[in-house]
């Protein structure tokens, strides 16, 4: 820790010292005590990071998005007249490819994803299956136009998820024979809007962030350009940072608060699998696994896996290098602890919360998310107040 002396002390010291001691001229001058004023400030060149961070890690994760979004809607295209057990497997494991991006960037999910309403057209949960079957039966035809006007609980990841491996209760397999045609021609057109909106999404971070407004800038270059005079989102670099820092804690406390402990209940005897998201395709262990390997992917500043790039970890090393590994510790742990969750049984979540092993496993993990969430909490977050720009 560094110290140094305030103006204030300082002049306090001087007119002491000119003042003298106590007035009487026989009294013995005293020195007076310096007071020492701890500053715990600390600078770091936020930049290069920032750079970084939005280019390697958020513009690349959904230019990954929009990419595998292309290949889901190829895998279901391949299955509306396909009799091929292969097929379908291709299309479910085009689905997951997908979610992977997806669930990563859930740890800065903010800007158009939020702005656009991308999100909740992506990702509502749960899934509304009585007015899916609904549509099924009674609707004249399926095209990407018509179903982006329908509710979001009848579209996204999750629409396609329970059309693609059945109700998850049993087993997540499904037969190629099950599959209607209406459910085929479902399931293109689904695809189709999906990769619709990851490319949006995609072209908001490179292209222009407002559709509706030719001059908007792309919203990385808000993020790299924070502080600019025409910059109305992001007024300084604190700013981006502050973004970056608080959507790491947001999804820790999502999962950790949220996606586990909703179905997880408070015993045995309220667990919920109803609540399970991802409970289709029993995919629910890897969603929150990425979501928190999208924290370390912030942290780190690596989602394609170059060595040597900046993140949050850099900031934080500036002020403080033992706390920095400590949080880069307790990412990893929480990822370790959550995919232990499924045990030697290969258990989906959706039946790990109703064993009772499997339970202790879990929460394990959510102590584990709770102890990084108070880490980026009490750690790191006030680091924000301690910085100096460089």
């Amino acid at each position: 820790m560094k110290f140094t002396y305030s103006a204030i002390a300082l002049s306090l010291v001087m007119g002491l010292s000119a003042c003298g001691g106590s007035g009487s001229d026989e009294a013995t001058p005293t020195t007076p005590t310096i007071p020492t004023v701890p500053d715990d400030s600390f600078t770091f060149g936020a930049t290069e990071m920032i750079t970084n961070l939005t280019d390697e890690v958020i513009v690349a994760g959904y230019a990954d998005l929009a990419a595998k979004g292309e290949a889901l809607l190829l895998a279901t295209q391949s299955l509306i007249n396909s009799t091929s057990q292969a097929d379908l497997v291709a299309a479910q494991a085009a689905w997951k490819a997908a979610r992977q991006p997806w669930e990563q960037g859930e740890s800065h999910i903010f800007g158009p994803v939020d702005s656009l309403s991308i999100d909740p057209h992506l990702d509502s949960w749960p899934l509304n299956t009585s007015d899916l079957q609904t549509q099924l039966n009674s609707a004249a035809g399926f095209d990407a136009e018509t179903i982006k006007g329908w509710n979001d609980d009848v579209q996204g990841f999750h629409t396609m998820e329970y059309l693609l491996f059945g109700d998850g209760v049993n087993d997540n397999s499904k037969d190629i024979t099950e599959l209607t045609t209406r459910e085929r021609e479902y399931l293109v057109a689904l695809a189709e809007v999906f990769r619709d909106y990851a490319k949006q999404l995609d072209d908001a971070w490179q292209i222009s962030h407002n559709p509706q407004d030719a001059n908007a800038l792309p919203y990385a270059e808000l993020l790299k350009g924070s502080g600019a005079v025409n910059n109305t989102i992001y007024s300084s670099e604190l700013a981006v940072i502050e973004e970056l820092v608080n959507g790491m804690i947001g999804i820790v406390d999502e999962v950790g608060n949220g996606k586990i402990a909703d179905p997880f209940g408070d015993s045995l005897a309220t667990a919920d699998t109803s609540k399970v998201e991802s409970q289709y395709s029993w995919n629910s262990l890897t969603d929150f696994a990425n979501n928190i390997i999208g924290v370390r992917n912030v942290y780190q500043g690596e989602f394609t896996g170059s060595p040597d790039k900046q993140g949050i970890i850099d900031f934080v090393a500036a002020a403080d290098a033992t706390l920095a590994t400590r949080i880069a510790s307790e990412i990893d742990d929480v990822i370790l602890k959550i995919q232990a969750i499924k045990g030697s049984s290969d258990l989906p979540f959706r039946q790990a919360i109703l064993d009772a092993d499997g339970r202790a496993r879990v929460q394990i993990a959510v102590d584990a998310l709770s102890k990084l969430q108070t880490s980026l909490e009490s750690d790191v977050l006030p680091l924000l107040s301690q910085w100096k720009a460089s």
